[in-house]
């Protein structure tokens, strides 16, 4: 009998649930799979790669599996949150800080270290943690595994076996469950095994195909109009020129007419990666998302710097491979840059036009992006040659871009610091991506989280676990529907909900933003106001 005294006057109990015997099994078949991917990562020599890298990974997966039928399946259907503020490694606590750390010097290692994990170099062997997986890769591409083959495989591999704890979790509602089988389908086929196959295709005299993930889009994948990876798409014949035109299709077109009809969560709730690793692995960290208004202030200044530093960046990059001469080109620099120039005022012109009173004070940082954009844009006529931009090599200014943004935020940042800042500090405070995916679902989309304020009791679950810091309950208590360009769609808020108070629905544009909608005392006569509904 334990003699410690509870001064807590919760109806529940406060402290959190302890493991069962079964847990405690799955907990020891997982860290045994982890315990052999470390020591592969010490440089232990494996007398059969396959076999142990098959070990470690079936581990991890049963591991996982056994975890989470006794943890959901034994219980009712419904969201069991229990004593995620209670548990150390959900709450900042020391195992949550621990888990951050060894989390972000893995992606340090991984990015900036990679001879760490075993990988070679000068056409020798690989060791270590990289070696451990070439028999998987040379299985699915015919090459020899690198960090990015390793790390796609462990990030799959997450994907998959917490979105089926995810489904278990969620299994009362139907709209979780096809959602996160979304992400998992396009994690495995088209981010990890349909590139690999396409690797195969070089092989062959008649194509040179780069890397290409089929579902990232620019922004996301700022690499797609690099001059080594136009090459590489133009010299493959008509299948290289057909992905670099669906890749260009993906930004003007497909993109703008999912989110009209859809909202942004076509895309970060179903499926891409980093909402899919968010949405599965990070989901038990949600809640730790900031909720204040400075976070909200600076979610909105730093996502759209980045965005801007994204298209100044892609800019410059196109422009130092274009030509000069109009006669021998139909596209030169000058004509890219007036191009990129007459499509950005046009889009700013628009939403100033019929979109200005939505935007409020928003529309003072919107023009302050624009102009930053034009300017670089003269300061790029003037100044850029084949190889420099802005007095300064032009990979150089796409090296750091790379390293500040598409490394350090997306990734070292991003996913290490979930235990601390919640799942997405990535989607939320840098993803260029979601930034314009935002901006459309703000503007231009039939998409909204409807509220029943007449129904909230104000249980504060809805913020609780809004994963982008959306302060849900504000809007449910006035009644208000819920247009953010940082929601993502996920649905949790509505799934947490214990009155049903909240649906996310795609209608006519007409009402969608209802902020004066609010029924307060004599002032609108009640029929006259839902004959206008």
């Amino acid at each position: 009998m334990s003699l410690k005294l509870n001064t807590s006057m919760a109806l529940v109990k406060p402290d959190a649930q302890p493991l069962t015997t079964k847990q405690k099994f799955a907990v020891a078949l997982g860290t045994s799979g982890l315990f052999i991917l470390t020591l592969a990562a010490l440089n232990t020599s494996f007398p059969n790669q396959g076999l142990f890298l098959s070990l470690a990974l079936g581990l991890m997966t049963i591991g996982v599996v056994l975890f989470t039928h006794d943890l959901y399946l034994n219980e009712q259907k419904g969201i069991k949150n229990d004593g995620v503020w209670f548990k150390a490694i959900s709450s900042r606590g020391t195992l949550g800080w621990i888990l951050g750390l060894v989390l972000t010097l893995f992606y340090i290692v991984l990015y900036f270290y990679p001879s760490l994990l075993g990988l070679a170099s000068n056409g020798e062997n690989n060791t270590g943690l990289v070696g451990l997986f070439d028999p998987l890769s040379k299985l699915l591409s015919g090459n020899p595994a690198s960090q990015w083959f390793v790390y796609g495989t462990l990030y799959t591999l997450a994907i998959i076996i917490f979105g089926y704890k995810f489904i278990l979790k969620y299994r009362h509602n139907r709209y979780e469950q096809i959602r996160t089988v979304s992400v998992m389908f396009f994690q495995l086929g088209f981010a990890f095994l349909i590139p690999e196959f396409m690797s195969r295709l070089n092989a062959s005299p008649d194509y040179n195909l780069p890397y290409y993930d089929l579902k990232s889009i620019w922004p996301l994948n700022y690499y797609v109009f690099d001059q080594w990876s136009v090459n590489g798409l133009l010299s493959s014949g008509t299948l290289g020129l057909s992905m670099l035109l669906f890749g260009i299709a993906s930004i003007f077109i497909i993109t703008p007419i999912l989110t009209y009809k859809y909202g942004k969560r076509w895309y970060c709730s179903w499926v891409c990666g980093c909402g899919g690793l968010a949405e599965t692995a990070g989901d038990p960290f949600r809640h730790l998302s900031d909720k204040s208004l400075k976070a909200w202030k600076l979610e909105r200044w730093l996502i759209h710097a980045v965005l801007v530093f994204s298209v100044i960046m892609t800019t410059a990059v196109i422009y130092t491979y274009l030509g000069k001469d109009p006669s021998r080109y139909w596209l030169t620099q000058n004509v890219f840059l007036i191009g990129v120039g007459l499509l950005l005022t046009a889009v700013f012109t628009v939403v100033m036009i019929f979109k200005r009173e939505s935007l409020g004070k928003d529309a003072r940082y919107g023009a302050i992006g624009y102009f930053l954009i034009i300017a670089a844009l003269f300061i790029m006529h003037y100044t850029g040659t084949t190889e420099k931009i802005f007095l300064i090599k032009a990979s150089s200014l796409r090296s750091a871009y790379g390293l500040y943004i598409g490394s350090i935020f997306s990734g070292v940042i991003g996913t290490g610091f979930y235990p601390i800042f919640g799942n997405r500090v990535w989607c939320r405070f840098g993803c260029p991506m979601a930034a314009i995916l935002g901006f459309q679902q703000r503007f231009f989309s039939k998409f909204r989280i409807t509220t029943n304020g007449g129904q909230c009791i104000s249980c504060g679950n809805c913020s609780t676990y809004c994963e982008m810091g959306i302060d849900v309950r504000a809007y449910a208590q006035k009644g208000e529907n819920i247009v953010r360009s940082s929601c993502v769609g996920c649905g949790i808020c509505s799934a947490v909900c214990p009155r049903g108070v909240l649906k996310l629905e795609n209608d006519t544009m007409k009402g969608r933003i209802n902020p004066n909608d609010i029924l307060l005392g004599n002032d609108v006569d009640l029929m006259t106001f839902v004959n206008k509904k």
